[in-house]
């Protein structure tokens, strides 16, 4: 019988049957990794677009960050240069002090904010969150005060006149920058920011009261709400330099505190320690510094102490660490050109001095 076209059946080769199932088999992994790399290529353009603003805002083109970055050891050049000028330092007289500002600018620098006893929401169980932050839990406090802006320098300035206790590190001939009376002092370490909240007869808020000071009941990611928003305070180099503690009225906090997020990361009372519940490896919680074992290596070595807390971000830092439940932590001996610290106090001695 003979057979046609039409019923006949072709039949490959096992050798060509194989080699077009590695072809099919190569062609659905090249899909697979281009569909994958497409995601990837989209995540990463949302994450530039949602940074792009902040990016804009810089003074200076970010390739060249770090230019702009403190080296391990300015500070200590720093320390050296103030220590030896600090017997010939001029300084301001107290009558040069009071003239800085109207009545009524002192008043405001000078005023605190009632916050109101009841729990809040501290840290947050975000996923990407720095686990430190971690997680998030309910707080109870009493009512307390807390200032309404972060010290300035002008206030700063007085405590150094009345006390003669040693200016801040940038400070020249004993005076801070021109122009800058309302600027957040910086380059204090922890022990001069209590040191000058016992003079004014308050003390250091802890983190706790600094956090719902910042964020109140309702858990907000930042002062304003769950949303950054670069306009509302001054961060990631957006402006190059602090700014006033006035200069961001937009980003106040629920409770009409300013400066919660950026400008300066603000020393608190409290200890580097975790959470309840924390699954932070405990060893984050140790100080520890950076010794140099020869010309090529470094060890990171325990010193057995602890760290301070800091809060609130800065104007050099990730606008994200911005978040006011954010921890950083250093030392409290170091100081930082965005380091600076606000106070607080209990309702019975709240206003002893301004």
């Amino acid at each position: 019988m003979a057979v046609t076209s039409a019923n006949r059946k072709t039949v490959l080769p096992a050798v060509d049957y194989a080699r077009r199932k590695r072809y099919l088999s190569a062609t659905f992994v090249i899909c697979f990794v281009l569909l994958a790399i497409g995601i990837t290529l989209y995540v990463v353009n949302q994450g530039f677009e949602h940074m792009g603003e902040m990016r804009t805002r810089a003074t200076y083109e970010l390739k060249d960050e770090l230019l702009h970055i403190r080296a391990a050891g300015e500070d200590l050049v720093l320390h050296r240069e103030h220590e030896a000028e600090k017997n010939h330092a001029a300084g301001y007289s107290a009558t040069e002090i009071e003239s800085l500002l109207s009545k009524e600018e002192w008043l405001e620098i000078n005023s605190m904010v009632l916050i109101p006893e009841g729990a809040f929401s501290m840290g947050t169980d975000l996923e990407r969150a720095d686990v430190q932050n971690r997680p998030q839990h309910t707080v109870k406090l009493p009512a307390f005060w807390i200032d309404k802006y972060p010290v300035t320098n002008a206030q700063y300035a007085k405590f150094v006149v009345a006390t003669s206790h040693r200016p801040p590190l940038n400070w020249k001939k004993g005076k801070f920058p021109e122009g800058e009376m309302l600027r957040p002092v910086t380059m204090v370490s922890w022990h001069d920011a209590t040191a000058y909240a016992k003079w004014v007869g308050k003390r250091l808020p802890s983190e706790a009261e600094w956090e719902k000071s910042g964020r109140g009941t309702d858990g907000r990611r930042w002062p304003w709400g769950n949303k950054m928003e670069p306009e509302r305070l001054n961060t990631y180099y957006n402006v190059g330099s602090t700014t006033n503690v006035n200069a961001y009225p937009n980003g106040i906090s629920p409770y009409g505190i300013m400066d919660m997020a950026g400008n300066v990361n603000e020393w608190t009372a409290d200890d580097f320690v975790p959470y309840p519940g924390s699954d932070a490896p405990s060893d984050l919680f140790k100080g520890k510094v950076v010794r140099a074992t020869n010309k090529k290596e470094v060890d990171i070595v325990p010193t057995g102490g602890s760290y301070k807390v800091l809060r609130g971000g800065s104007w050099k830092g990730d606008p994200f660490s911005s978040a006011v439940f954010h921890r950083n932590f250093a030392f409290a001996n170091y100081a930082s050109d965005f380091f600076g610290f606000r106070c607080a106090s209990n309702i019975e001695v709240k206003g002893k001095k301004e």
